[in-house]
């Protein structure tokens, strides 16, 4: 089939599809739509991000609905409110001429009343986050005991956000006899099992092969230390001046901390988080669609709404804790055809998810070197050109010539140029003249076998040691110590390694180079009324033994008399552990992440420094 006329849909959807200027189906709607039109069936449908899903279960959906009943008949769960509000401005796109048709969103973070108001009014779909119609129901708000369709769309981001529970009482008030149709971009084990718990022989679609990555983007990965990676960011940035990109961080506060430096060095950037209001969201994503932001710093929920066909780039600057995941984040760019590029910057010690991540989306990566100074500065220079030379002429100018002309007389062409061009290319030049090269080599890094220096996973030998006075008697063996300093410390599945756990304390291995954030975390912490304490260790791996003493006692959980003693040499204690206030405020470290100590300075509100300056991108 190759027209929408073909796929059997009725006039008024015909309608609204020539006014959206849609021509050809999707591979995914050409293949789902017919079958959900012609038979009352269950599907599961495997299909990657920006393939065109909603209208694959959306135009059946209106179809077989009774638009002259008041009775909601389908509903539609995803995961956050983003994609929610999406999902319903899509669908009353499609049904603006089914008279009659009231779609209404239920989601979090706006009022509870105006929705059920909503769907009092009679609305024949409703589209709802799983927490907000799971409160809804026990509210007596809203009856979904008499829908006849359920959609569960990017269904394995829904299970990796924990609404399985959710998920499942939402759906025992629902009729046994529905068609379920559950829509994902991968299908993980949690997926299968609840396709088998809550469908009945569903028929399967699959738009390429499971967990694949589209081939419409290439995939390149950059080494650096870890404590380059914010400079390695601003460097590919550089180097592609016309970016339009989104930049996925693990954590909210990465993605805020990272934002806030990028606006301050200059960069036309946003950040996107579950810590913001629905008010702050909705003006970031406005901003981005309008390309006003070029690059949005997001975290893997909150980018799950983001729906625009012209990203150029994703920049991963840390993996996700789930390798699946990066098959979401790939998805943002790429879409309606469009060729895109999803850029990993990684440590060393992160090296071997490259090969577990390829597996998985069955494509390669190619290994890239971080632009240095002398690329940079001729990519900005060659761009500056091609803008010069392709901008229409405003002849609003000509009344100005003559003293242009005038200021010149002495000048010829070739020098004209040369000043012309000096005065953006002198900024760059003078930021990254004389700055260091950013790439380390992968060493001895095998990616076939997956071991590095011999030791394999589980050997990182830049790695630190710690001593921490909880173990077995406190409830902990390895698994829940590792869980334990995962979620305290905010660190992805693999930063937490080389667990030992004895009956009065453990061990633990973190990276070099979050050392200081461990230490500085577990200054006066406490869980469960005591004191947790954490100290370097000088057992590297086994045996009992602490700082070459015996470990086999507790320390004071009461502190005592004194404090105990700053372990980082050169420093103070810290006082600015989490809590109450904001822990990412702008000051900056020297040497960490951020620009102070780097090899580009902050450009001053007047346009001039005391140093050479970063030219700050012109608005696309």
């Amino acid at each position: 089939m190759s027209t929408f006329q073909e796929l059997g849909l009725n006039n008024d959807l015909l309608q609204a599809i020539t006014d959206l200027g849609f021509v050809k189906p999707s591979e995914v709607q050409e293949k789902a739509i017919p079958i959900l039109l012609k038979s009352e069936t269950d599907l599961v449908a495997l299909a990657q991000t920006g393939t065109g899903k909603t209208a694959a279960f959306g135009f059946p959906m209106l179809e077989k609905i009774d638009i002259d009943s008041r009775t909601t008949q389908g509903l539609i769960l995803s995961p956050t409110r983003e994609l929610c509000l999406q999902i319903t401005n899509e669908m009353k796109q499609y049904g603006k001429y089914c008279k009659g048709l009231n779609v209404v969103a239920i989601y979090g973070g706006s009022s509870i009343t105006d929705q059920a108001r909503e769907v009092k009014r009679g609305a024949q779909i409703i589209v709802a986050t799983p927490g907000r119609m799971k409160d809804m129901i026990s509210r007596r708000l809203v009856d979904i005991s008499k829908i006849q369709y359920s959609v569960l769309d990017e269904a394995d981001e829904m299970l990796n956000m924990g609404f399985k529970e959710d998920i499942t009482d939402i759906l025992s008030h629902t009729p046994e006899d529905k068609n379920t149709w559950l829509f994902s971009a991968t299908m993980p084990r949690e997926v299968a099992t609840i396709a088998k718990k809550f469908m009945n022989n569903p028929q399967e679609i699959t738009v390429g092969n499971k967990n694949e990555s589209t081939s419409n983007v290439s995939h390149e990965y950059y080494l650096v230390n870890a404590r380059d990676r914010y400079q390695a960011l601003k460097r590919l940035s550089d180097a592609n001046p016309d970016i339009f990109s989104v930049i996925f961080c693990r954590t909210k506060r990465d993605t805020q901390k990272v934002a806030e430096n990028l606006i301050e060095d200059g960069y036309s950037a946003g950040a996107l988080h579950g810590d913001l209001s629905q008010n702050q969201r909705d003006l970031v994503m406005k901003s981005f669609r309008n390309q006003q932001i070029q690059m949005l710093v997001a975290t893997d929920v909150a980018a799950r709404g983001i729906d625009v066909d012209d990203i150029t780039h994703v920049i991963n600057y840390q993996l996700p804790d789930e390798i699946e995941t990066y098959t979401h984040r790939s998805g943002r760019t790429g879409r309606a055809g469009k060729k895109g590029v999803s850029m990993v910057i990684v440590s060393k010690s992160e090296v071997r998810k490259i090969k577990s991540i390829e597996r998985i989306i069955k494509k390669q990566f190619e290994k890239k070197d971080i632009p240095d100074g002398a690329d940079i500065c001729e990519v900005q220079l060659m761009s500056l050109a091609n803008k010069i030379h392709n901008t229409e002429i405003n002849h609003e100018i000509d009344k100005h010539l003559s003293s242009i002309n005038e200021l010149f007389a002495d000048t010829d062409k070739d020098e004209l140029i040369k000043k012309f061009f000096s005065v953006e290319f002198t900024r760059f030049y003078n930021y990254y003249n004389k700055s260091k090269n950013l790439n380390i080599a992968e060493g001895s890094f095998d990616r076939d076998s997956g071991r590095e220096g011999g030791r394999g996973f589980g050997g990182k030998s830049d790695s630190t040691r710690y001593f921490i006075n909880v173990g077995g008697k406190d409830g902990f063996d390895w698994m829940k110590l590792k869980d334990f300093l995962k979620e305290v410390l905010e660190l992805g599945r693999d930063d937490v390694f080389k667990v030992e756990v004895k009956d009065s304390f453990s061990f633990f291995n973190t990276e070099n180079e979050i050392k200081e954030k461990v230490l500085a975390f577990f200054t006066d912490y406490k869980h469960d009324g005591r004191f947790v304490n954490v100290e370097v260790s000088e057992n590297r791996g086994g045996g009992g033994r602490r700082d070459g003493k015996r470990g086999g006692g507790r320390r004071d959980d009461k502190r005592g008399g004194g404090r105990r003693e700053d372990r980082r040499s050169g420093s103070g204690s810290r006082s600015d552990r989490r809590g109450g206030g904001d822990s990412y405020s702008k000051s900056r470290r020297s040497g960490g992440d951020s620009n102070s100590g780097s090899d580009r300075p902050r450009r001053s509100d007047s346009g001039s420094s005391s140093g050479p300056s970063r030219p700050r991108r012109s608005r696309r």
